[in-house]
């Protein structure tokens, strides 16, 4: 039996491992994107403490399949796909880690975007190359590149469809972090379970004010963020953290995730 296009791992520490397992060059094709948007609902209905995201160790994804291509009705298909999926990766409640290793290139760079946090290893390259193909990203990346680097630099990148490498994707927010390459997969994990050991909860209530905030005027993100901050107090996690502060000193509470 062939293996999932898309595989996912619940570890013992609360990490989900979310791996795109398409071949070598781990296209995007729409039975992964079907899988993968599945595998996200999966993640919100049963939220872990965290998740890594990651892809192949020379290619992370390369984007979407150009042998599905076609004309203006299977790019409406195409485009829905992603953005439910990719959508519904950045819905899950949880901090979500992208671990890339290699190229992570169109519904790739997309995908990694879609995350809250990039990890890239010293021999990651993004890239939107959908204009050389005569058309424009279909899966977020207009949006949510312009909104991690800015417009002008969005622009520049999807007009000229340049690739970016680990460095330069640092310097301009597109990566978060840049490590060796051997490292990459310790040091993603090794943050999804540092996140995993905290107050789950909190850490939902806070990715959630921000992702929201984003979309509406600063006095309507302080709204959210008032409400947010009420919730987080009715979580028992939040009785611990404080009880903890005040008996032995800030980072020594040992939270339940409740």
């Amino acid at each position: 039996m062939d293996e999932p296009v898309v595989l996912l791992e619940r570890r013992d520490d609360g990490v989900a491992v979310v791996t795109l397992n398409n071949g070598k060059v781990n296209a995007l094709s729409g039975a992964v994107v079907a899988a993968l948007h599945q595998i996200a609902d999966s993640l919100t209905a049963e939220p872990p403490a965290a998740v890594v995201v990651t892809g192949g160790e020379r290619i992370f994804a390369a984007g979407a399949d150009i042998s599905e291509f076609g004309g203006p009705d299977e790019a409406r298909a195409i485009t829905d796909s992603f953005h439910g999926a990719l959508d519904a990766v950045a819905a899950v409640p949880r901090f979500v880690i992208a671990a890339v290793a290699g190229y992570a290139l169109g519904g790739g760079c997309e995908l990694a975007l879609a995350c809250d946090y990039r990890i890239a290893s010293e021999k990651a390259v993004f890239g939107q190359p959908e204009i050389l193909l005569g058309t424009i990203p279909g899966g977020g990346g207009t949006q949510r590149l312009a909104r991690q680097v800015g417009p002008s630099r969005a622009k520049e990148l999807c007009i000229t469809g340049r690739q970016v490498a680990a460095d330069e994707a640092l310097r301009i927010g597109l990566a978060d972090e840049v490590v060796a390459h051997d490292g990459l997969h310790d040091r993603a994990l090794s943050l999804a379970a540092e996140c995993a050991r905290g107050a789950v909860l909190a850490q939902s209530f806070a990715k959630s004010a921000i992702d929201r905030g984003l979309s509406t005027s600063l006095a309507d993100g302080l709204l959210i963020e008032r409400d947010a901050f009420v919730d987080s107090f009715r979580t028992e996690d939040s009785q611990i953290g404080v009880k903890s502060f005040l008996e032995h000193g800030p980072g020594k509470a040992e939270f339940t995730g409740t």
